[in-house]
């Protein structure tokens, strides 16, 4: 990539450059450009949106036959593993996650396009019971132009999730990015295009939420927008979408209890909490950043937790032995600092961590060691409030009743965790805590197959799973007529 060059951006399957300012990308690790280019500009907003509803009235990819569509999506699953380490790398250059889990993410992206072209080819339309002498049916139409707004933290994963059942489904989808990790998209579009998708169905427009995430979802012919980010963002995207009468999917923050029992596997409780918040660095809408573990064996947990936080590996993204990178800016990572030092302030001790590591390795980079926080109360705001960041808040519980309503008590209801070997112990507590995802026994696993979403302030919809592809569908009644006489009305 030549450092020296503008990255052109993709209005409508045209390649140019964006008509908006000139700026860079950063490598998390070190504060050095990756790649330049230019955001894109209301007018080019304007010009993709009209380019990406003339070639879903034209191009005829709404009118193929499913598995036709289906064939040009597996293609697409086919080059991304081809082109699997290099996607990777650009992943880990666009947002500094280490290699290992990049590569993850991209196997991921691949499995996602694989998963909903069989989706489109298998999807079944339904003959209704008869009432009458009419033959009665459900159909499904695409939308039209859909729009998928992404987040920085998982890009390649995120806009496969968005970009597959769009497609699948017979729409144009227009890509709005994070600003600052517009990479993985535009490569998804240069493999789309090549794979066989019209190219004027896809776009991908970089650039400022407030400005481009803006104009798109209020333009009259965006028919839906999907979008995962933060709640803020997302509650005002939910407002537009109201005026318009437009359905959205928003999956949005967390703040996910994780639940260890006196009878769980200690070894497997201990390595799943630590999973489960410090991966990703904590960027992660599902992390387990609430612990809670019953009284009894709190101290000696908290003992063997606290010392394998501590030998987490931190550092070079690049390094197959890396287990956390850095942040992804150094904004990011003063604004955690800042809930560190409020959670102090509160009256809460840190049990390690809570710095930033040491040395010449970590002096550009935007680095901050796993932490986890002790003596606090869910009331407080370092419990309440998402940081988005490898901040763990650590309390003990005495039974469970309360166990159960400060787990609840929270505005966000996306993710929780459970350790216990009583299978009837986790089913009640599965079914009971307010949660759209509960891992049991386990942490922070996904299936394209399994529908994904949260409730209250993490969001509305769902992603993933068979019927994902309905959200990008509109759903229609037919009635054939088998009356051999007129209608009684005309007598």
């Amino acid at each position: 990539m030549n450092l020296n060059e503008t990255l052109p951006i993709c209005v409508a399957g045209q390649w140019r450059l964006g008509g908006g300012d000139r700026y860079a990308t950063l490598y998390p690790a070190t504060g050095e450009a990756v790649a330049h280019l230019n955001a894109a500009s209301v007018a080019d907003v304007e010009e993709a949106i009209a380019g990406a509803d003339h070639a879903f009235r034209t191009s005829g990819w709404a009118q193929r036959k499913p598995h036709e569509r289906a064939a040009v999506l597996y293609r697409v699953a086919q080059l991304i593993r081809e082109r699997g380490e290099e996607l990777a790398q650009l992943q880990r250059l666009d947002n500094g996650k280490p290699i290992s889990e990049t590569r993850n993410l991209v196997a991921s992206a691949a499995g996602t396009f694989q998963f909903f072209a069989a989706a489109c080819e298998t999807l079944e339309e339904t003959i209704t019971p008869m009432r009458g002498d009419n033959l009665t049916m459900s159909v499904y139409e695409p939308m039209g132009v859909v729009a998928a707004i992404t987040p920085w933290n998982s890009p390649i994963a995120s806009e496969a999730q968005k970009m597959a059942p769009a497609l699948a489904a017979g729409n144009a989808v227009v890509v709005k990015p994070a600003e600052v990790t517009p990479l993985a998209a535009l490569e998804l579009a240069k493999i789309c295009i090549e794979a066989g998708v019209p190219a004027g169905l896809v776009s991908v427009l970089p650039g400022k939420g407030s400005v481009i995430g803006d104009a798109i979802t209020l333009h009259p012919l965006v028919k839906r927008v999907s979008f995962t980010g933060g709640t803020t963002t997302g509650k005002h995207i939910a407002h537009i979408a109201a005026d318009k009468m437009m359905p959205v999917s928003l999956e949005l923050g967390g703040k996910s209890p994780t639940m260890v029992f006196e009878d769980a596997d200690i070894d497997h409780a201990v390595a799943g909490v630590l999973y489960g918040i410090f991966s990703s660095s904590g960027e992660s809408c599902i992390a387990g950043s609430r612990l809670f573990v019953a009284r009894a064996i709190y101290d000696g947990f908290m003992e063997r937790l606290a010392a394998g936080a501590a030998a987490l590996r931190v550092g070079d993204p690049a390094d197959e032995r890396t287990q956390m990178g850095p942040l992804i800016t150094a904004r990011h990572r003063e604004g955690i600092e800042r809930y560190v030092d409020i959670g102090i302030t509160d009256g809460g001790r840190i049990r390690t961590g809570g710095t930033r590591p040491q040395g010449a390795a970590f002096e550009r980079g935007y680095y901050y060691n796993p932490t986890i926080i002790e003596g606090v109360t869910n009331d407080q705001r370092i419990c309440q409030e998402e940081i988005f960041g490898p901040v763990l808040v650590a309390m003990p519980f005495d039974n469970e009743e309360t166990l159960i309503e400060q787990a609840n008590d929270s505005v966000y209801a996306l993710a929780a965790g459970i350790w216990t070997r009583d299978y009837k112990k986790a089913w009640r507590f599965g079914r009971a805590v307010q949660a759209g995802n509960v891992w049991i026994n386990t942490y922070k696993q996904f299936s394209i197959s399994t529908p994904f979403g949260g409730w209250r302030d993490s969001g509305l919809g769902r992603e993933k799973g068979r019927l994902g592809i309905l959200q990008y569908m509109e759903q229609k009644a037919m009635y054939w007529g088998l009356n051999e006489q007129p209608l009684p009305w005309a007598g």
